[in-house]
């Protein structure tokens, strides 16, 4: 691989680098891989394209993304015609973007916290995409219950929520834990996760996600693509605990059955 770019940041060590073989870009943050992508900013992760594949299912126009990594998700729903807003604590992380990761330069960017950001914010939006991590975790006070209460006042009618959440081994339950306090901030709550027994990526959704399908793969990289089909291939929904839905309305999510 080829070294790009170093950034030493208040945040961390940002490398960029280059696969020879296939010429993707790769974003690493403290030797953490957070982003890949295409030479056209499409993403090389699963995880990123399923969180795309479940929000292009609903009707959100206006998306606010809570984290920036190499942003090919907001370059994904650029292409697609979303309005995307995305906020990140560190601005060296937007300007990476913009320069190896073709986000465009029309997208709004805010250097912010994101808590901070949605607190003030007075407008509402259809979707709000939380992936930020520090480096390895969720920043607790973007899953608290606290802050998906404020997010779901910054939901407009019919919005919805999805935060990535990596885990760690086969009994890591971090993804039943955020689950657990969105539902009690109110929010029909379904998971979307990887079977596989190790490191793998479990994304929390909250709000009118009840009907949405199980994604696939609907914006194809230039590089080789089954690694990427036969992952969403393996991602399965489950409504885990029962106690995640209880006092959500009547219209709360129903429970599915549990993926072993």
């Amino acid at each position: 691989m080829i070294t790009l770019a170093t950034k030493h940041t208040a945040f961390g060590e940002i490398t960029i680098l280059q696969r020879r073989a296939i010429g993707s870009y790769i974003y690493c943050q403290q030797d953490w891989f957070q982003s890949e992508a295409d030479r056209n900013g499409v993403s090389l992760t699963t995880y990123v394209h399923a969180i795309f594949g479940l929000l292009v299912q609903t009707p959100a126009r206006e998306v606010l993304m809570i984290g920036c990594g190499g942003g090919t998700l907001a370059t994904m729903l650029v292409t697609v015609g979303r309005l995307v807003t995305v906020v990140d604590i560190n601005p060296e992380s937007i300007a990476l973007a913009q320069q190896y990761f073709c986000l465009p330069a029309h997208v709004a960017c805010y250097v912010e916290d994101g808590a901070t950001f949605v607190e003030r914010q007075k407008k509402l939006f259809d979707a709000i995409v939380v992936d930020a991590f520090t480096p390895d975790r969720v920043p607790h006070h973007l899953c608290s219950k606290e802050f998906f209460q404020l997010v779901r006042h910054r939901l407009a009618p019919a919005g919805c929520v999805f935060l990535n959440v990596l885990l760690q081994h086969g009994s890591d339950l971090s993804g039943d834990v955020i689950a657990g306090r969105m539902a009690d901030a109110g929010l029909r709550v379904r998971v979307l996760e990887s079977p596989e027994p190790i490191e793998r990526n479990a994304i929390v959704m909250g709000g009118a996600v009840e009907g949405l399908l199980q994604p696939t793969l609907l914006v194809r990289p230039e590089v080789p693509q089954d690694e990427i089909t036969a992952g969403l291939e393996r991602m399965r929904f489950r409504s885990g605990r029962r106690s995640w839905n209880a006092g959500a309305g009547p219209d709360a999510a129903t429970t599915e059955p549990q993926t072993p």
